[in-house]
Parts: C-alpha cells; sequence; structure tokens
C-alpha cells in the first residue's frame, strides 16, 4: 500500500503532468550558471518558459504553487555546433539519409529547413542525453551541401521551435568530396570551382543592386544564397582537417571577406597562430572520432591545446556514417576534459561557447534570468560515464521525465 504522501504525489502527477507545468523550481547540489562561478546549493525559478531566478538555496524562496524538481547537477541546455540529426535518421537506410544530395557537388541553395524532421527518432534520442538546440542540415561530402539550421529539439514542434532557418553554409574541402562526384578530382579544382561560383555571386549582386530594374539578372536561388554569404548574413561553415585545407580556407575567406568557421580542423593545433590570426571561430571535432582519412593525425588533446592557446571552440557531435549517426555531445566533451580541458570549458564547449558562434547567447547558453529555460538535471557528475540525464527542459517544459 502507498502511504498517504505518495498516494497524493501520484495523484498530482496524473492531473499535472510535469510536462504541463509552467512553474518549476529546481533545487541542485550544484548549478552550473556558466556566466559566473558554479552555484552550491542553488535553486532555479522557471516561469512561463523563461528563468525567472537563479541563486543559492535561501536567498531563492521557492513560492507554494511550484513544482519543484531535485538534481544533484544542473546544466544549461547543451548546444551541438553541427550535426546532420533530423536529416540524418537513426535506421541508417536511403528513406531516412537526407543530409547529402549528389547530383552537383555545390548546391548551396538546398535548405534544411524543407528536409528536417522532428519527430525522427534521432531528434528524440539527442534530446534524451541534454541537446535542447541543434545547429543541424546538410552534412559533408560537397563543396557546398547546402543551408545549416538552428532549432530546438521540442517533442511537439512548431515554427516556433526553428531559432534560425539559415544560419550557416556547410561547405567541405577534403579528399572525400572527389569520392561522391565525378568533379572536382583534386583539392586545387575544388577550391577553383567554389571561387568561381563565389566571383559570379559577387557580380550578381551587382547587378542586382543596380538601380535599373531592367537590368537584374533572372531569379537564381545559387546566386541569392551566396550573396547572403558575401554579405555576411550567414558564414561559411567549412570542415577541413588537413594543414593543406584548413590554410585554403583560410585564404578563400580572406579572399572574399566572409566569415569563416573552421569545422573539425583535426590537424588545427599545428596551426594555432594561423587560426587566430585569420579571427575564424572553430568547430571542433568530437573527441573521439575515428582517425582515419583525413583525421588521421588528430589528437584528443585538441580541445585543450586551443583552450590554452586562447582560441574559443564548440565541440561537434558531427555526422556519423554508422548507426546511431551520431556523436554525444556530453560524452565528447567529457573526454576533452579526461585529456586536459578545463573541467567548466569542457561544459561551456557544448553551452556557452556554440551559443555565442550561432548568435544565440541572449536566449541560451547559460543560466541567467530572462534566458529561455533549457536546463538539464543529472544524477551526478556530467561527464561521470555512469549519470544519468534524469530531466530535460525546453522553454520550461519538462521534455524527459525520469532517469529511465
Amino acid at each position: 500500500m502507498l502511504n498517504n504522501m505518495k498516494l497524493i504525489k501520484l495523484i498530482i502527477l496524473l492531473l499535472f503532468p510535469l510536462s504541463g507545468i509552467s512553474q518549476i523550481a529546481i533545487t541542485a547540489e550544484k548549478v552550473y550558471t556558466l556566466d559566473g562561478p558554479m552555484i552550491e546549493n542553488g535553486v532555479v525559478l522557471v516561469k512561463d518558459g523563461k528563468i525567472e531566478r537563479v541563486g543559492k538555496e535561501g536567498s531563492v524562496r521557492i513560492p507554494k504553487d511550484y513544482q519543484v524538481l531535485t538534481a544533484k547537477v544542473v546544466t544549461p541546455g547543451l548546444i551541438d555546433a553541427h550535426s546532420a540529426v533530423g536529416l540524418s535518421g537513426y535506421m541508417n537506410q536511403p528513406h531516412d539519409q537526407d543530409q547529402l544530395e549528389t547530383s552537383s557537388p555545390i548546391q548551396p541553395e538546398l535548405r534544411a529547413i524543407d528536409a528536417y524532421n522532428s519527430q525522427e527518432e534521432l531528434v528524440g534520442y539527442v534530446r534524451d542525453w541534454g541537446v535542447t538546440t541543434l545547429h543541424t542540415g546538410h552534412g559533408p561530402g560537397a563543396i557546398i551541401s547546402g543551408q545549416m539550421m538552428t532549432v530546438k529539439t521540442v517533442r511537439d514542434f512548431d515554427e516556433s521551435a526553428i531559432i534560425d532557418p539559415e544560419t550557416m553554409l556547410a561547405m567541405t574541402f577534403d579528399p572525400s568530396v572527389s569520392s561522391n562526384f565525378t568533379s572536382p578530382g583534386t583539392s586545387s579544382k575544388l577550391i577553383a570551382m567554389i571561387r568561381t561560383k563565389l566571383i559570379a555571386a559577387g557580380e550578381y549582386r551587382e547587378k542586382m543592386a543596380d538601380d535599373n530594374d531592367k537590368n537584374d539578372p533572372p531569379k537564381d536561388l545559387q546566386m541569392d544564397a551566396l550573396t547572403r554569404l558575401l554579405n555576411k548574413e550567414t558564414k561559411a561553415l567549412i570542415t577541413v582537417n588537413t594543414q593543406t585545407d584548413i590554410l585554403a580556407a583560410i585564404r578563400l575567406a580572406r579572399e572574399f571577406d566572409i566569415d569563416l568557421v573552421l569545422d573539425e580542423v583535426a590537424e588545427g593545433y599545428l596551426l594555432i597562430d594561423e587560426i587566430k590570426e585569420s579571427g575564424a571561430q572553430v568547430v571542433l571535432h568530437p573527441t573521439m572520432a575515428r582517425s582515419t582519412g583525413s583525421r588521421e593525425n588528430m589528437t584528443m588533446e585538441s580541445a585543450a591545446i586551443l583552450n590554452k592557446a586562447g582560441i574559443p571552440f564548440s565541440i561537434k557531435s558531427g555526422f556519423e556514417a554508422y548507426v546511431p549517426k551520431t556523436r554525444i555531445i556530453l560524452f565528447e566533451a567529457a573526454q576533452a576534459v579526461a585529456n586536459g580541458l578545463p573541467y567548466e570549458e569542457g561544459l561551456k564547449s557544448i553551452t556557452y561557447y556554440p551559443a555565442q558562434l550561432l548568435g544565440i547567447s541572449d536566449r541560451v547558453g547559460t543560466i541567467e534570468r530572462g534566458k529561455d529555460a533549457d536546463l538539464v538535471l543529472y544524477n551526478g557528475d556530467p561527464f561521470e560515464y555512469q549519470t544519468k540525464v534524469c530531466q530535460v527542459l525546453i522553454n520550461g517544459k519538462v521534455e524527459k521525465e525520469s532517469c529511465d
């Protein structure tokens, strides 16, 4: 028999499931706000989808009508800086692999938003591991594979979950491109092809800016997407690993004055000065990625080396050719910490830094008053292997309700 208190709690949960509660108080032994020192014995109040207050127990009063959740540790919702989840599905079959169009090596007009499947089981899988925001879209393997998008991993999807429908253009400067297309066959050809397109986009932009409408060229979706890149309305997310390809991406960005995000950079630790001088932002390869192909010289210490050099970076999940088709950024950040990255820098690499990278730090990435209530509750140290994610909140709604 249930005692009276347990019976009352059961009735409350049946009548008012956590997923429908808009006023929640979270108490935890450790609250990593990541905009200041960690708070021991902390409290986070959530109201109407936003963080209402955060502070130490005793200094933050919990209203009587708030549902109380408890945890060992609380962090901001995790942000995956580069993924193909939602376009790439967990079944690894043709019908759920929409991340790479192989009809042409340059297709900037392709939009992730037109292919993103919010009900894909992989979205739920990463959400259950604390990922509340995805920067996702077309995968590597083409010179320009398409437009990336930033989206919340909510269960009940609607258009409001889309934070940015066109965040970056996904590009790849890597020998793997040659295996997907008859041309390019070499690195030189690859760079020549993208330069030709960007020069054409510059000319298109000039003609469109002409006050004489009769001189406007026909509407061109490719040129429109590349014009937005040249106008710095979007960024170039270029997957590169070898020193040669990293330097080629830096030269291209300098030539056309575009905002550059270097993605993966397995040999980036050999080009610290060049990367710093370029001003490029960095999305680092998964710490436990397979060291094959152009990643053969990668090191698990890349994160620690970049951090020591003062280069901000985000750790990504990336795209995997095998099931479950994605890595888990919580595990990848944990391995980076195990290989020399300071603890809170590990947390920031999957929260604060990607929020800055994606231009959404006013909403997510830290636990601060007024920001979206995207929170992850753990039953132990987030970077310990046996720790479980117990609750996940997105916009103040409990999207995962237990440690199971």
